[in-house]
């Protein structure tokens, strides 16, 4: 069960009802950066999380500065689509269960939990390819998306060319490793291996704890089959959006 820390109290809260009900992820952003983007990337994050929980998402974008350049970086980050929040009308919140606001650290937000976000800084793309459209970021974009994945969300974030440098390596080596995998029999992602994927994301949405839990899985030993390997870093693609698979069948 999803718990995240509602930065009005401090307090974990389940994220999702009981009931399954609707449940309105809204980012709040403004000005094109690596903070706004670190933002959305947190509710696209939230959205995948309840959604593999098989929770109804309804997401929306509200701020008032750069929304076009923001949901331009959104899409080349590879999240969902976010609706466009300044078009609630007086029929919002019918059938909803749950609001959650993630925002940045210290911004207002509405009534509703709330995540907070700290600052990210440091340069990002200008605007996402142009003329393509395809399934998960391209991979310049997939190294900024793994490089705000790899410290918590709570915690400043300076995307610095050293960090930068170690998403890259990483993105590349996992990559080539998942098209390896790929070409040996399947084997089932071993339940300890899902649960602690799975208790990670629920744990206030710890992502790099799922990152440890890939590179953990990556350095196993020959108990863990290869095709076990393949099939839990597709498992947890679906949260992380890094478009892992995305050279398999390419390789010779």
């Amino acid at each position: 069960m999803l718990r995240i820390i509602d930065a009005r109290t401090g307090e974990p809260v389940v994220a999702a009802p009981v009931r399954r009900g609707l449940t309105r992820v809204e980012a709040h952003a403004s000005g094109y950066g690596a903070g706004s983007l670190r933002v959305l990337l947190v509710a696209d994050l939230l959205v995948r999380a309840l959604e593999l929980g098989g929770t109804p998402v309804w997401a929306l974008l509200s701020g008032e500065d750069d929304q076009a350049e923001l949901r331009a970086g959104a899409t080349a980050l590879g999240t969902h689509p976010f609706e466009d929040g300044r078009d609630l009308g007086a029929g919002a919140g019918v059938g909803e269960a749950q609001i959650l606001h993630v925002v940045a650290e210290g911004g207002p937000a509405p009534d509703g939990g709330r995540i907070a976000v700290a600052p990210a800084q440091g340069a990002v793309p200008g605007g996402p390819p142009s003329g393509r459209v395809r399934e998960g970021p391209d991979t310049e974009w997939a190294v900024l998306r793994l490089a705000l994945l790899s410290r918590p969300r709570t915690e400043p974030l300076q995307l610095d060319a050293d960090v930068l440098a170690e998403a890259r390596d990483t993105l590349a080596r996992w990559r080539r490793a998942v098209a390896e995998w790929a070409r040996r029999p399947s084997r089932p992602v071993p339940d300890e291996v899902r649960g602690r994927l799975r208790g990670a994301w629920e744990d206030d949405l710890d992502l790099p704890e799922v990152l440890r839990v890939l590179r953990w899985t990556e350095d196993a030993g020959p108990e863990l089959p290869e095709g076990a390997r393949f099939e839990t870093y597709a498992y947890a693609d679906r949260l992380l959006g890094l478009d892992l698979m995305r050279d398999v069948g390419a390789q010779a």
